[in-house]
């Protein structure tokens, strides 16, 4: 069952890598052996009217047996993030598992305190290869009438993925790591160039082959499909929508900030090769210039 209540949710990486990394280290205490048990903590973040941004998460500590939440844990872990991040709220929490069960709406209502309508993140941590959308799913509580008892059901939300800048470097620096064999792993910058060259090489692949299949309708060698010729027409049509006020100065800034740098960079580089110059002229010429009493080049 879908929401209703249109509220639009954007989660940041770092609340899927510390979920995953909840579970591993779980995972890696139980052993082999054992079945890894489900991992529980609350999730961070703001609301703006009726955007909801989930950016952080930090561990809980639940009993499933006696179904018992450590809210003196709580409420110090909520204190001590409250001091570094004063802006961010406890919108919810997360846990593991493949689909929601039944204690898990004991949980929902312990938090209820904290937020009255609390957000539940569920990660499901089997390896499904098939699968190609994030194994993340998050879920709101409403109350629906069954069976002439009202009933508060968990409800599944749509949310967007949201990065800033330093979790897209710290995202993919973690993507590109290369295996422990001895060998370093691979740079930012050239993670970074590797992606970007990637991406605008298929960019290119693509365009070429729409340049030749219209070039083949203008010759006469492929027959008018006016459906496809509409979604190319479309597409094109989006190109100018870059062309705004905003876009140019912010073109010409970067623009401007790469031939500051370049500048600087040339700059550098000759009074580098000037400095060298000077030096090799001053040991050229010092034994004339001890013996006339000249004054060398500083």
């Amino acid at each position: 069952m879908s929401s209703s209540s249109g509220l639009t949710f954007k989660l940041h990486p770092l609340v899927i890598v510390n979920i995953s990394d909840h579970h591993t280290r779980s995972k890696a205490q139980t052993g082999r052996a054992g079945r890894p048990p489900r991992v529980y903590g609350c999730v961070l973040g703001v609301q703006t009217g009726r955007t909801v941004e989930i950016f952080n998460s930090f561990e809980l500590r639940y009993d499933p047996v006696e179904e018992l939440l450590d809210r003196a844990f709580l409420e110090t872990k909520q204190e001590q993030y409250k001091k570094v991040f004063p802006k961010y709220d406890v919108l919810g929490w997360y846990s593991t598992g493949s689909d929601v069960q039944d204690s898990d709406m004991l949980i929902h209502k312990a938090l209820m305190d904290i937020n009255e309508s609390p957000v539940y993140v569920l990660l499901n941590p089997t390896i499904n290869h098939a699968q190609k959308d994030l194994p993340i799913s998050i879920f709101e509580s409403e109350l629906h009438v069954i069976d002439e008892v009202p009933s508060l059901i968990f409800v599944n939300a749509s949310y967007t993925i949201e990065t800033v800048e330093a979790e897209r470097i710290s995202v993919d620096h973690v993507a590109h790591i290369k295996p422990s064999d001895g060998s370093s792993a691979a740079t930012q910058l050239a993670a970074h160039l590797t992606g970007m060259h990637s991406a605008i090489k298929m960019l290119n692949s693509r365009i070429r082959v729409l340049y030749h299949h219209l070039a083949s309708i203008q010759k006469g060698d492929a027959e008018y499909e006016h459906s496809l010729l509409r979604q190319i027409s479309s597409l094109v049509r989006r190109l100018p929508a870059i062309d705004s006020p905003k876009f140019q100065d912010d073109f010409l800034m970067e623009y401007n900030d790469t031939l500051l740098m370049t500048y600087l960079a040339t700059i550098t580089k000759c009074s580098s090769t000037m400095n060298e110059l000077v030096d090799k002229f001053n040991t050229a010429y010092d034994k004339q210039n001890r013996r006339g009493g000249r004054t060398t080049f500083i």
